[in-house]
């Protein structure tokens, strides 16, 4: 099992959130991935922190590439469209399409990845 750890995560991780133990497993365990979109999500914020050991461990983690196919996230968001989902980011779309292209799970603590689930039948990370 290897698991796309979204930015939510990684952010209640640093505020030491309820979920640390699961991700502390997941990283013990060296079943996550990352990629550049969720890494530009948390680095400048890191950096204005100058938090450089925390943004080295998480450049150290394995990423994967990113290979948008723009029309299928178009496909995505008509489906969320007509499924009454609505106000879904491009970003959560591609961290979506990202895990399905790689066969990963996702672990993400943002609702909107609940909803893309329904739409998309994504493996979620439990």
């Amino acid at each position: 099992m290897t698991v796309l750890v979204d930015s939510s995560v990684w952010i209640d991780y640093f505020r030491g959130g309820e979920n640390s133990e699961r991700l502390n497993f997941l990283i013990d365990e060296n079943q996550l991935v990352t990629n550049d979109l969720i890494l530009t999500e948390l680095v400048p914020f890191l950096q204005v922190q100058n938090e450089i050991k925390v943004i080295n461990l998480l450049l150290a983690v394995q990423r994967i590439p990113l290979q948008i196919d723009w029309s299928e996230i178009i496909l995505y968001q008509v489906r969320c469209l007509k499924s009454g989902v609505n106000g879904i980011g491009i970003p959560d779309l591609i961290i979506a399409q990202q895990s399905k292209l790689n066969n990963l799970e996702v672990y993400a603590l943002d609702k909107h990845f609940l909803l893309l689930n329904q739409v998309l039948d994504l493996r979620l990370f439990e």
